[in-house]
C-alpha cells in the first residue's frame, strides 16, 4: 500500500520538531547568553563552523519553518475533509492553541540571535502588549536604549525557548492526541529520510544568515521577514495594535468554533444487542474514535464482558459492525441481528440489499462502496448491484462470502476512500487486513480471491 504524505502531516510536523530540537541543542552549546555575546556567538557558529554550525543553524531554521508549513497544510486538509466536527471537536479545539504555541516558540528563537530582525520583533512585541491594560510599566522601556537590555534578558529568553515552551508544546500535543485512538506519531521511514534529505540540501544551497547586530539607537530599514512565524508583525506595522489583536483573537476563536458552525445533525449511534454479543472485544479494538468500551456482563449470560457505546463519541461509521463475528449473513435468524450495529443501516438491511432481485439469477457484480469514496452507482449492468455503506469498514468479511455463494454474483468490488486518507481513519486498513486474513474477523480461505477486486479513490 502506498501512503501519501497527506496522511502523516501531523507526524511529519512532529518529526521536524525533533530535527529542530537536536540541531538546537548543538547550537546552544556554543551560544552565549549575554548582550555582547548573543549575536557574536551565532556569527562564529555560522561563519567559523560552516561545515557544522552553519549547516546545523540552517537545518534548525528550515526544520522549524517546515513544521509550521506542515501544520498549516494539516489544518487545511482537516477542514476540507470535515475532520473537525462531532467527537473530533476535542482534537480540533486543543489543536488551535498549539498553532500559537509553535509561533511563539519560533519567535523566541529569533530573539536569541539579537540582530536587527530580533530588534524589530522585540520593539513590535512590546508595542503590541503595551496596548493592553495589563502591565503597569510599559514593556517598551526595556528596549529604549542598548543599555536598557541586560544579560538576564537573554538568559530568560534562552530558558523560555529551550525549556518552558518545549514542555508546554509536549503537554499540548498530549492533550491534542488524548482522544485519538492509535495516533500516528511517527511517519514512515521513507518520508522521514526524504524530509531530512530535503532540509539538508536546502541548508547547503541557501544557508541561514543573520541581519546586522541589533542597535536600539537606530531603526532597521531593511529586513528579511520569515512569514512562517512573523506574519503578524507586518500587519502590526501597517495597521494598529488594536486591529492586530482583533484579527489574532477573533481569528483564533472563529477557528476554534468551527466544529459548531453551522450546527451539525447528531449522528446515528451504534446499538449493542446483548443476545448476539459474546464480549470478544473486536469492536472496541477497531473503533477509530474510542467510542466502545468492554464492561462487565449485565445479562447473566456465560460471557465475561459486553460492549458499551459512548454516545458522545460515536460518529456512526459502522466499523464496529464489520468487526463483529456475529455479523454473518449465513445465520438463520429473522430478522437478522448482530452484536453491535447501526440503527440506520442494520445487518438485516445489508442482507436484504444483497439478495434483492437475485432469485433465479446468476452472474453480475456486486459493488460495495462507502459514502465518502468513489461513486459506485453509475455504469452498472442490468445484473449488477451497488450498495453504499457509511464506511467500507462496516462490510463484514462474511458478507463477501455470502454474496458470492448465496447471492450468486460473479464478482465483488469493494470500493472505499483513497488510501491516502480514509474519512474514518482505519476503514480501508481494517478492510484490507480482514480480507488478507491479518485481522479478525477474517475472510474465509475458500472465497476465490480472483473474483474479488479492491478499488480506492475519492469522490469527484
Amino acid at each position: 500500500m502506498t501512503v501519501s504524505p497527506l496522511r502523516h502531516l501531523g507526524a511529519l510536523a512532529i518529526y521536524c520538531f525533533w530535527i529542530a530540537l537536536v540541531s538546537g541543542v548543538y547550537l546552544f552549546i556554543f551560544y552565549e547568553t549575554s548582550l555582547a555575546g548573543a549575536w557574536a556567538s551565532v556569527e562564529r557558529l555560522t561563519q567559523d563552523q560552516w561545515f557544522a554550525g552553519g549547516v546545523m543553524r540552517s537545518l534548525h531554521r528550515y526544520a522549524s519553518a517546515a513544521a509550521v508549513l506542515l501544520i498549516v497544510v494539516h489544518v487545511i486538509v482537516e477542514i476540507l475533509k470535515g475532520h473537525y466536527k462531532g467527537p473530533r471537536w476535542f482534537s480540533w479545539v486543543t489543536g488551535v492553541p498549539l498553532v500559537w504555541i509553535v509561533v511563539v516558540f519560533g519567535i523566541s528563537g529569533y530573539w536569541m540571535v539579537w540582530d536587527e530582525l530580533a530588534q524589530y520583533i522585540a520593539v513590535s512585541t512590546a508595542r503590541l502588549f503595551d496596548s493592553l491594560p495589563v502591565f503597569t510599566d510599559p514593556m517598551s522601556r526595556n528596549f529604549l536604549t542598548n543599555e536598557s537590555v541586560s544579560d538576564r534578558f537573554f538568559t530568560l529568553i534562552a530558558f523560555i525557548h529551550l525549556v518552558g515552551l518545549p514542555i508546554i508544546l509536549v503537554l499540548g500535543l498530549w492533550f491534542h492526541l488524548l482522544r485519538v485512538r492509535l495516533p500516528r506519531i511517527n511517519p514512515p521511514r521513507v518520508q522521514m529520510a526524504m524530509c531530512l534529505g530535503l532540509l539538508t540540501v536546502l541548508s547547503f544551497v541557501e544557508p541561514a544568515v543573520s541581519h546586522g547586530v541589533a542597535d536600539l539607537a537606530r531603526v532597521p530599514t531593511e529586513m528579511r521577514i520569515d512569514w512562517f512565524y512573523l506574519a503578524v508583525y507586518p500587519l502590526l506595522s501597517e495597521t494598529s495594535a488594536g486591529f492586530t489583536w482583533a484579527v489574532v483573537v477573533g481569528g483564533t476563536f472563529l477557528l476554534a468554533a468551527l466544529p459548531w458552525l453551522p450546527p451539525r445533525k447528531a449522528p446515528s449511534v451504534a446499538q449493542v444487542h446483548l443476545a448476539d454479543c459474546t464480549g470478544c472485544g473486536y469492536c472496541a479494538d477497531d473503533c477509530p474514535y474510542g467510542a466502545i468500551d468492554m464492561v462487565q456482563r449485565t445479562d447473566g449470560r456465560n460471557f465475561e464482558m459486553e460492549a458499551q457505546v459512548a454516545a458522545d463519541l460515536c460518529v456512526g461509521c459502522g466499523i464496529c459492525t464489520g468487526s463483529c463475528p456475529s455479523s454473518s449473513l449465513f445465520r438463520r435468524v429473522e430478522p437478522l441481528t448482530t452484536g453491535i450495529e447501526m440503527p440506520i443501516f442494520t445487518i438485516d438491511r445489508l442482507k436484504t440489499l444483497i439478495l434483492d432481485g437475485r432469485r433465479g439469477r446468476r452472474g453480475g457484480s456486486l459493488v460495495v462502496g462507502c459514502e465518502h469514496g468513489v461513486e459506485v452507482g453509475t455504469g452498472l449492468g442490468k445484473d449488477d448491484r451497488a450498495i453504499v455503506l457509511p464506511c467500507i469498514g462496516m462490510l463484514p468479511p462474511a458478507a463477501i462470502d455470502y454474496a458470492l455463494k448465496v447471492g450468486g454474483y460473479g464478482g465483488i468490488v469493494v470500493a472505499g476512500c483513497a488510501q491516502d486518507g480514509c474519512y474514518h481513519r482505519f476503514g480501508d486498513i481494517w478492510t484490507i487486513d480482514r480480507i488478507a486474513r491479518r485481522r479478525p474477523p477474517m475472510l474465509r480461505e475458500r472465497v476465490p480471491r480472483e473474483r474479488l477486486r479492491l478499488l480506492w479513490g475519492r469522490k469527484p
